[in-house]
């Protein structure tokens, strides 16, 4: 039997094949032909170089150096390192259409700007002109022919630590001390060049079209009209003389070029933009430069094309550049009044949102927001956060309490499971704030304008129909770099083309103003945007995260004594504090504190957490000193929210010595630790096999189950090392029950058993406390880490049968399910808390709290007899080889407590008391607290004096139970009035304050609502 093919097919067939062959001649014409001929001339320039023997220096002291002979041509630059390079020449003679600039290749290879090898060039008087880097290496030159070039080229020699993100293989680059002392590049040019203006723009013409040929049809009649006059363009343009016909072949696509889009194609507004991480393959210092390159280029360019606005995030690298780059601050200063520079986002760095406390997240805004005012006179009202790794349910609140109106992420375009329903919505959080947000569907914060990504973003795009408008934020980004002027052609030509979306040049501002005009009836997302990937991010590098729990609360009491102190007449320490708030904001950049940067930058991370901690203990010794006066009286200081041992909350009391202790009692299966609310059994494993409620009788430990149980996993993600937990995860566990020593520790107060475990070449020491007026148990494990690629987990399998979990977040919590029936539950198998997880059903709960732990899992099992046990795991530690080989390795301390019987109004009092121990101190007598607050719902979050310098104090507070509350507020000071402000400290409608009379203050607060009160001073 014979089979024929379709003449029809067989047409198009050949049509198809023809088509390619006909790009590839265009693809190789381009290549081979026109882009060599953008620089028919070039003069090389005479160098000189001076090698930086450590870390980089100010430019003034770099060219007081002795400068010695360099050659192109030559290797340089060990890791890390800086070559100064002195360039000389004279300014080429040009003719009409063309124009004189410098090319420098520093050794660029394949991998993104931002990746690799960059510099910055400055003039003889310390300014810099802009940036040189991977596919943006010209600078231009204003003088005339002839005229003396001087120029000076700070080379930073930054390797590929990702290595082109081909594989995440242990890398020693991370390190100056191990990085090695090879020179990585090869100078190969620095050259004076002359650029012909029309063979550029004919090679941007031909960009655009190729881009557009990708994505249309092959059979459309649209691509066979571009393909054919690329092809003409191609026979006109002459190899031996591309100048002299150039003009001609940009004739020939004239025509296509002119083809406006239809009138239902879709609209994007592109912003420039680059995204800069404050730190992550390189540490915080190569940031600082990293923005000087990102921001001059964007002021070069912007003299080249007047339409071209610039919209840069995190007043923390604008604040680099007032320091460290003082003329070039004021460039940026200038362009921000000229409405071409536009400070976006209003928060101090990109943050992540997932494990700063609720504070954090307000100083984010606080001081992010009042740099941008006093510097600029600007408030951004985006919410700019492309790149974090997943979003509070508080952050609507937060956001919009801090005067925000707008929000933008990217990053849930990665989920591993599921697809967002929405790109354009109203965001609501926990308390039932809205906030309007936006989710490019470009699918990416470094676009370059291409058409392949224009159309995705069409085809992408989920409110077909109701409405038509996306952003396109475009730049280099992640390692910096920015828009060039190869985007800025694209935009030009993509403005109105047949075939794509038009593309207008815009800011954040424009774009959310024409977004929300044309759709006034967005859909909803209610609660936490979980996302679906980077999991392991709640865990990596726990010092980092330890160092951020500790400086929170540090900073709590520093402010609150302080604050204390400064009524009773002491200077508050307004510049030390600011300085450590700014430490811990900045390492709560979406790099740091998840911990998935290189080594250096979480050994820095640790070294400036000491740095805040010695500061804020330096402040409270001295406020305490001052409120408690002198004295030899036994005291303690309670700077938490709740009442405890006889300290109220926020006040000091005097120390209570009462002689009552818990029991303890070895027996023949283990230990029993008994007082006055619990009986804790403990096997002799270490493993705590009953938690008993003495009043009630309840155990709440599962039958035939044991908690405190160390679970180790293989921990092998399939790419994101520091990043990722997979789910596979779980199918490789080791329970940890072997015991090298099991005793009672001798206790004045507690009973106390201690364990210690070997672990391969760890070992695990465990306190078990139960203190004599505890009403839950206590748990301290230290672990000297020596484990690679490990997960260790702390497990309490709980006789709780519920559907759903409890856990704290920032001013408040969220309830997760423990079923996994959809795929979105299947996929949340790794979540974050707070200070505290609950599990409740009617009547009995159980909470866990710690001081320092984010990860955890939650999960349901059938239990013997019928129904479900509850297990809760913390996830301690880590240890992922890139890009940090050296993650988490050595010794690390982790408190826990359990406690049974509780409340979720228990479980917050256990979470502060767990991270506000009291302090014990010496002084006159006991001190009425600073402020009280009569309602266990509603927790005081911050004291502190108001940003202005006026003596007013500024109370924040929220509700903490998820419900309804009324409460008042009684100060301990006199005030004149108080007002409801904003984050910012300005004064707004009251929503909670009700009345205020003889010195007290009514409020009425929702579920979870956020309040700042500002109590104004006497004025003197």
């Amino acid at each position: 039997m014979y089979y024929f093919t379709s003449p029809l097919v067989d047409r198009k067939r050949v049509m198809h094949d023809n088509s390619e062959l006909v790009q590839a001649r265009i693809r190789r014409f381009e290549h081979e032909r026109l882009r060599p001929a953008v620089y028919p001339r070039s003069i090389a320039l005479e160098l000189a170089a001076w090698v930086v023997p450590g870390e980089p220096v100010p430019f003034a002291d770099a060219v007081a150096q002795e400068f010695v002979p360099f050659a192109a041509g030559t290797p340089w630059g060990r890791a890390w390192s800086t070559m100064w390079v002195r360039v000389r020449g004279t300014v080429p003679e040009v003719a009409p259409g063309e124009r004189a600039e410098l090319v420098f290749d520093l050794g660029f290879g394949a991998a993104e700007p931002g990746f690799q090898a960059e510099g910055t060039v400055y003039r003889p008087d310390g300014t810099i002109v802009k940036a040189v880097e991977p596919r943006n290496a010209h600078v231009p030159l204003d003088g005339a022919p002839g005229d003396l070039i001087e120029l000076y080229l700070e080379a930073a020699a930054n390797p590929d630590v990702a290595d082109g993100f081909r594989d995440f293989r242990p890398t020693p680059l991370g390190e100056w001390d191990t990085a090695g002392a090879e020179p990585l590049y090869v100078f190969r040019r620095a050259d004076a060049v002359v650029r012909d203006l029309t063979v550029w723009e004919l090679v941007q013409d031909v960009a655009v079209l190729r881009g557009l040929l990708e994505v249309l049809s092959p059979t459309s009649p649209r691509h066979a009209e571009i393909l054919r006059a690329l092809e003409r363009m191609v026979d006109i343009a002459d190899p031996d003389d591309i100048a002299g016909t150039s003009q001609q072949a940009r004739a020939a696509l004239a025509d296509v070029l002119a083809r406006p889009a239809s009138g239902s194609a879709h609209s994007v507004h592109a912003v420039g933009h680059a995204h800069i991480d404050s730190a992550w393959l390189w540490p915080v210092r190569e940031t600082q430069r990293k923005v000087a390159r990102t921001f001059s280029n964007v002021l070069s360019l912007q003299q080249e094309d007047a339409d071209f606005a610039f919209a840069a995030s995190s007043a923390q690298q604008y604040a680099w550049m007032k320091r460290f780059q003082p003329e070039l601050f004021e460039r940026i200063r200038a362009a921000v009044a000229a409405g071409r520079f536009h400070p976006a986002g209003g928060m101090w760095v990109e943050s992540d949102t997932n494990m700063p406390g609720g504070e954090s997240l307000v100083r984010q805004f606080l001081r992010g927001k009042l740099f941008f005012l006093e510097e600029f006179g600007v408030e951004p009202l985006d919410v700019w956060l492309p790149d974090s790794f997943g979003y509070s349910a508080a952050l609507p609140q937060i956001a919009r309490a801090a005067g925000s109106r707008w929000m933008l992420t990217q990053k849930m375009s990665w989920n591993e499971t599921n697809v967002m329903p929405h790109h354009t919505f109203q965001w609501e959080g926990m308390d039932g704030t809205r906030i309007f947000t936006h989710f490019p569907p470009v699918d990416t914060y470094n676009a370059q304008l291409t058409a392949e990504e224009l159309a995705r973003a069409e085809r992408q795009y989920a409110e077909k129909g109701a409405a038509n408008t996306s952003l396109v934020p475009f730049g280099y980004g992640d390692g910096g770099g920015g828009p060039n002027r190869e985007m800025l052609a694209a935009a030009s030509r993509l403005r109105s083309l047949e075939g794509s979306p038009t593309v207008t040049l815009s800011t954040p501002r424009r774009f959310f103003e024409a977004a929300e005009a044309e759709y006034g009836d967005p859909p909803v997302w209610t609660g936490e945007m979980y996302l679906e990937f980077h999991r392991g991010t709640y865990t990596s590098q726990a010092r980092t995260k330890r160092g951020n729990r500790r400086s929170e609360h540090a900073l709590r009491e520093a402010e609150l004594w302080a604050t204390a102190a400064a009524l009773r007449g002491e200077p508050y320490p307004y510049e030390q504090l600011q300085e450590a708030w700014e430490t811990v904001l900045l390492q709560q950049f979406h790099d740091i504190l998840p911990g998935s940067s290189i080594g250096w930058v979480h050994r820095e991370a640790e070294r400036r957490y000491a740095e805040v901690l010695a500061s804020t203990e330096r402040i409270i010794a001295g406020s305490l000193a001052t409120v408690a006066g002198s004295g030899e009286s036994e005291l303690v200081a309670n700077a938490g929210p709740y009442a405890r041992e006889g300290a109220a909350a926020m006040g000091i009391a005097a120390a209570q010595r009462t002689g009552v202790s818990a029991a303890v009692t070895r027996t023949t299966d283990g230990f029993v630790l008994e007082n006055e609310y619990l009986t804790v059994s403990i096997d002799n494993a270490g493993l705590v096999t009953a938690l008993v409620v003495r009043a009630t009788g309840r155990q709440a430990i599962a039958a035939g189950e044991r908690g405190n149980l160390l679970q180790l996993h293989r921990d092998t993600p399939t790419k994101w090392d520091a990043w990722d937990i997979d789910e596979h995860y779980r199918r490789h566990v080791i329970d940890v029950t072997d015991v090298v020593s099991i005793d009672i520790v001798p206790h004045a107060s507690a009973a106390v058993v201690c364990v210690v475990r070997e672990l391969g070449g760890s070992r695990i020491t465990q306190a078990l406390t139960l203190t004599a007026d505890g009403r839950a148990l206590d748990i301290e494990t230290t672990v000297d880490w020596r484990e690679r690629q490990k997960l260790l987990k702390l497990a309490f399998p709980l006789d709780v049968h519920t559907e759903r979990a409890t856990s704290e977040i920032q001013f408040g919590h969220v309830h997760r399910p423990t079923h996994a029936n959809t795929s979105w539950d299947r996929a949340r198998f790794e979540t974050v808390a707070h200070r505290w997880v609950h599990v409740g059903e009617p009547g009995f709960g159980v909470s866990i709290a710690n001081d320092s732990t984010y990860g955890h899992d939650i999960t349901r099992a059938p239990r013997a007899g019928g129904g479900t046990a509850t297990t809760v795991r913390l996830s301690l530690l880590r240890a992922p080889l890139y890009p940090d080989p050296e993650a988490d390795q050595g010794e690390h301390t982790f408190r826990v407590s359990v406690r049974p019987g509780a409340s979720i109004a228990d479980a917050v009092q256990e979470g502060y008391r767990l991270n506000l121990p009291l302090r014990e101190i010496t002084g006159a007598g006991p001190v009425a607290p600073l402020i009280a607050v009569s309602s266990d719902a509603v927790v005081i979050e911050a004291v502190k004096l108001a940003e202005d310098r006026s003596g007013d104090v500024i109370v924040r507070l929220y509700e903490a139970h998820g419900g309804r509350a009324a409460a008042t507020v009684t100060p301990s000071f006199s005030f004149d009035t108080v007002t409801e402000t904003d984050l910012i400290e300005r004064e707004i409608p009251a929503t909670a304050l009700d009345t205020t009379t003889a010195g007290e203050t009514r409020l009425e607060l929702r579920a979870f609502q956020l309040v700042t009160l500002r109590f104004s001073r006497p004025r003197l």
